[in-house]
């Protein structure tokens, strides 16, 4: 019988895929104004979430970053036409974008009787192997909670898609902290990669 164990231990952010606009290094948001924009139904998620966001980008020297629920009433936040206007009436030359795309569990096989001692090395295996009686292993099935989340960055001004990430989560312990935890990531690896650039002094 294939024993299950649920594995509780949180995995950090991996980013899976990136994606950068040739235009993207021309732009600059340094001295400009970055919404922050978290697309969720969770109001509580939705505002820690862009107020992260806002922060990581102001480490970075984004400091004229502003979380989206600030600017778009949550009434009108849905219709494109309508928050668009309250974008561009911001003054608002960029928007960093985070949604959820999936959810949902992953299984793993690992046949535990290749971490025994036997299995170490050619020799240790090749008398283990002609001398045991076979005795089958099923070894251990382990599910995993899987998160997915897209990163978009957008110019306002140009209407363009610069930048794009997908990142993984696994085992994520609650949705504020692996909102956090990709926030920390993502800025990272967008500064990492020129789409983010810290203002010069």
């Amino acid at each position: 019988m294939v024993a299950l164990s649920a594995v509780v231990t949180a995995a950090g952010p991996k980013f899976t895929s990136t994606w950068k606009a040739p235009e993207a290094a021309g732009v600059s948001f340094a001295g400009k104004k970055v919404a922050a924009l978290i697309i969720s139904d969770d109001q509580g998620l939705r505002v820690s979430g862009e107020e992260a966001l806002v922060r990581e980008l102001a480490a970075v020297g984004v400091t004229q970053g502003v979380a989206s629920y600030r600017i778009v009433p949550r009434e009108e936040l849905r219709d494109p036409e309508k928050a668009r206007g309250w974008y561009e009436r911001s003054g608002v030359d960029g928007v960093v974008a985070m949604r959820l795309v999936k959810a949902d569990t992953r299984e793993s096989w690992t046949p535990s009787m290749w971490s025994s001692p036997s299995y170490n090395s050619l020799w240790g295996y090749y008398g283990y192997g002609w001398s045991s009686v076979y005795v089958y292993d099923p070894g251990q099935t382990r599910i995993d909670q899987v998160a997915v989340v897209e990163t978009l960055v957008f110019s306002v001004p140009q209407n363009k898609l610069l930048w794009a990430a997908v990142t993984e989560s696994i085992n994520p312990k609650a949705a504020d902290r692996i909102i956090k935890d990709i926030v920390t990531g993502t800025v990272k690896e967008m500064t990492k990669q020129g789409v983010i650039r810290k203002a010069a002094r």
